[in-house]
C-alpha cells in the first residue's frame, strides 16, 4: 500500500490460525498436560470466571436416565400434629395471620415450604366466630376438610358451607375467604402449587378492600349450574380454565366410588377416580389433579410408579403405604407423600378411601407424564 501502510486484515483462517496460536501459548505456561485433572481445574475455574461451566460434568444431573427426585416419602400423623394445629389458634388470630397455617414440609426439602417440588400442603384451622381476610393470587389452591363443621369458604361471591372430605377450589385469581359460623374449631388441608408459580416467578397477590365478599349467588349456584351434566347455553370455556363447579361434596364423592365397586377392581389402583371441569372433561385447576380412590377391606395394589410426586390423604379406613423401600400405617385423616418414580402400593385392614393430589396435569400437557404398573 502507499506510504508504506501495511493491511491488518485478516482472512477468517487466518485469524482463526492466530486465535490458535495465542491459545497454545497460553496452554505452554501450564506445566501440566492438557489432558490432566490439574489442567481440566484450571479451565474449570477460567471459564467460570465468564459464568461457564463444562456441560460434561453436570450432563447426567441434567438429563438422569429416570426421575431421581430429591422428595423424601413421608407420612404425617393427623392425631399427632393436630395439637400443634390447635396450640396456633392459641397464639394467633386468624386475621393477625391472615392464613394460619401450619405447613408440611417435606423432610428433605426443609425450609423451602413445600411437600414436593411443585406442591405445598398445610393444615389450616379457623375458630368459631374467626374469618380470614378476603384475598386473592396466582396460585391455585385445594382445601379438604379433615376436621369439624360450621365453617364457610366464599368464592368470587359464593359462599360453600365445609363439610368433612369436601373438595374445594379456590382457581387463580379469584377472591376467597373462610369464616366459621359453627361453634367448633375447623381445620382443613391446603394445596397449592406454590412451588411451581416460584420457580415460574409469576406469582401476584392481592388484598380485597372488603374483609368478607358481599354474597352475590345462593350457595349451590356454581354446583347446579355447571355441575349437574348441564352447562348454561351461553359458556364457552377455554380448556386451560379452571372449573366454575367450585365444591365437589364428599357424599358424592363417595357415592362413585361405591357405584363403581361392583365391576372389576383395578389391580394397581384399586377403584380409583379423577376429578375433572365438567365442562371440559380435563382437571378441574391446570395445574393440579386430583383423584378419590376406595379399596376394599383386604385388598392390596400392584406396585406402581408415575412421574408425580402426588399427596394422599385417608379419609375412611387406613392400612398400610409401602413407597420404595418404606412402609408406612396410615388412619383416618393419615397424610403421606409419594416422590417421583417410588413405586406405590397400598393394603387396606378396612374398607378405605383416599384422597390425592398432584401435579399430573402440568406433566401431561408437556407431554412427560409416564406411569409404569409393575407385577
Amino acid at each position: 500500500m502507499r506510504g508504506g501502510a501495511r493491511s491488518t486484515t485478516l482472512t477468517p483462517a487466518l485469524s482463526r490460525k492466530r486465535e490458535r496460536e495465542e491459545y497454545d501459548r497460553r496452554m505452554d505456561r501450564h506445566p501440566v498436560a492438557a489432558s490432566s485433572a490439574e489442567a481440566r481445574r484450571a479451565f474449570y475455574e477460567r471459564i467460570g470466571a465468564l459464568g461457564m461451566t463444562p456441560l460434561w460434568e453436570v450432563l447426567g444431573a441434567l438429563v438422569p436416565p429416570q426421575p431421581t427426585s430429591p422428595v423424601a416419602p413421608a407420612l404425617w400423623r393427623y392425631d399427632t400434629v393436630r395439637e400443634h394445629v390447635m396450640e396456633a389458634g392459641r397464639l394467633i388470630t386468624a386475621e393477625e395471620a391472615e392464613r394460619r397455617v401450619l405447613i408440611l414440609e417435606n423432610p428433605a426439602l426443609r425450609g423451602q415450604s413445600c411437600i414436593t417440588q411443585s406442591l405445598y400442603a398445610g393444615l389450616q384451622l379457623i375458630l368459631p366466630g374467626e374469618v380470614a381476610p378476603a384475598h386473592r393470587h396466582t396460585q391455585s389452591a385445594l382445601r379438604l376438610v379433615l376436621d369439624g363443621e360450621g365453617a364457610y369458604t366464599a368464592v368470587d361471591g359464593e359462599r360453600t358451607t365445609m363439610r368433612y372430605g369436601d373438595f374445594i377450589i379456590t382457581p387463580s385469581w379469584t377472591f376467597h375467604d373462610h369464616g366459621n359460623d359453627g361453634t367448633e374449631p375447623v381445620v382443613w388441608l391446603d394445596g397449592l402449587d406454590i412451588p411451581l408459580v416460584r420457580f415460574l416467578d409469576a406469582g401476584f397477590a392481592e388484598k380485597s378492600a372488603a374483609k368478607s365478599q358481599a354474597a352475590t349467588r345462593p350457595e349451590g349456584d356454581a354446583l347446579a349450574r355447571y355441575g349437574m351434566g348441564l352447562v348454561p347455553m351461553d359458556l364457552q370455556q377455554q380448556p386451560h380454565e379452571p372449573t366454575r363447579v367450585f365444591v365437589y361434596p364428599f357424599a358424592k364423592t363417595r357415592e362413585a366410588l361405591l357405584g363403581i365397586s361392583k365391576a372389576e377392581v383395578d389391580p394397581h389402583h384399586g377403584f380409583k377416580l379423577r376429578f375433572v371441569n365438567p365442562a371440559t372433561g380435563r382437571s378441574p385447576m391446570p395445574t393440579i389433579g386430583t383423584f378419590a380412590q376406595r379399596l376394599p377391606k383386604g385388598f392390596a395394589t400392584r406396585p406402581a410408579k408415575s412421574s408425580d410426586s402426588s399427596v394422599h390423604v385417608c379419609l375412611e379406613g387406613g392400612g398400610t403405604a409401602t413407597i420404595g423401600e418404606k412402609v408406612f400405617e396410615f388412619g383416618r385423616r393419615d397424610i403421606f407423600v409419594v416422590p417421583s418414580w417410588q413405586p406405590l402400593s397400598l393394603a387396606a385392614r378396612e374398607d378405605s378411601v383416599l384422597f390425592s393430589f398432584s401435579d399430573r396435569p402440568v406433566q401431561q400437557v408437556l407431554g412427560l407424564w409416564r406411569e409404569q404398573r409393575l407385577d
